[in-house]
């Protein structure tokens, strides 16, 4: 199977943060072996290309890169109000191709100025978020979510949501397990859904301390046994009340909390990459039966867990056993 190409376009000036993004995750990425993407930068005039930080980057190659595209990413600009026209016909072009479009921070103001994201939901940098809004009110601008994926176009909101809305098309592409591993690789959060309605929920906000990591990983090794808050306080060596001040502390939310998004998170990758029956996979997460399964999966991404295997089933590019642990 070919590689997936991927053209990333740089407006100008462009934030160097963000055309590092995609080629840093991208490259990460192999199926049997082999590159799973090409990626290849562009920009409408070839050659030196201002940036953000005050340096020039050399860019050889242009818009044309878009046309033997997968997926087409703009990169952000420090003058996002003043979209490139040429660009703008590009990308414009590429969708009308049926290729996958997604901007990063200012990015989506070219993308707006395609028309591509009028009666959609999008997102851009919070400080831009709203005079993309007074320039473009037919956008459903979502202003507090890492990234926006509605139908063939994504949005991200600005610097390291970049990184949460690559890992998604890796996801999309490859499957929850190759996505981690490129999340690990990268030494970089694991894949937090953004902002789409349909698969929704709170990303769990960035860790702040490592008193309770210990409890977290022992946890995550045993998410298929019922634990309880008990457990993690005995593990933990505290008391409950203890442990959920330090966890809160750490993580931003109680650790009963932190405990359901891992649960469900290992039930997608399962529903991802095994073939187990629902009542298996229900257990070897930990949400206990096949109806638990269902309720929460549902309400975290609007799907049901057969629709969700259906509709993200990777069977064919991540692995095929179940883990050890449910065998």
């Amino acid at each position: 199977m070919s590689a997936h190409r991927v053209a990333v376009v740089a407006p100008s000036p462009v934030s160097m943060f963000n055309l590092a993004i995609p080629e840093m995750l991208f490259g990460k990425v192999e199926t049997d072996g082999r590159p799973g993407y090409e990626v290849l930068v562009c920009t409408a005039d070839p050659g030196p290309v201002p940036t953000t930080a005050g340096l020039d980057l050399h860019v050889p190659h242009g818009l044309d890169a878009l046309e033997d595209a997968d997926t087409v990413i703009v990169a952000g600009t420090g003058a996002p109000f003043e979209p490139d026209p040429r660009i703008v016909a590009a990308v414009r072009a590429a969708a009308a191709g049926g290729k996958r479009i997604a901007s990063l921070c200012t990015g989506a103001f070219q993308l707006a100025e395609a028309g591509l994201l009028h009666g959609r939901r999008a997102t851009t940098y919070w400080e831009h978020a709203d005079e993309l809004r007074r320039r473009y009110p037919q956008v459903d601008l979502q202003g507090d979510v890492l990234y926006v994926q509605d139908g063939p176009y994504l949005t991200a909101s600005g610097y390291a949501a970049g990184i949460d809305l690559c890992l998604h098309v890796i996801r999309t592409d490859y499957g929850a397990a190759v996505a981690n591993r490129v999340a690990r690789l990268a030494l970089v959060a694991p894949v937090r859904p953004g902002g789409q309605t349909q698969f929704t929920q709170t990303p769990l906000p960035p860790e702040r301390g490592t008193a309770c990591a210990d409890v977290r990983g022992w946890a995550m090794r045993n998410l298929d046994k019922p634990l309880t808050l008990t457990d993690l306080a005995r593990h933990a060596g505290v008391s409950v009340r203890t442990l959920t001040r330090r966890f809160h502390a750490e993580s931003g939310v109680s650790p009963l909390q932190w405990l359901l998004h891992q649960r469900v998170e290992r039930a997608k990758e399962l529903l991802e990459t095994t073939t187990l029956p629902m009542d298996q996979v229900a257990r070897a997460c930990g949400l206990g039966t096949a109806d638990s399964l269902r309720a929460h999966v549902l309400r975290r991404t609007g799907l049901t867990p057969s629709a969700y295997r259906a509709q993200f089933s990777r069977l064919g590019t991540a692995g095929r056993e179940a883990p050890s642990s449910v065998a």
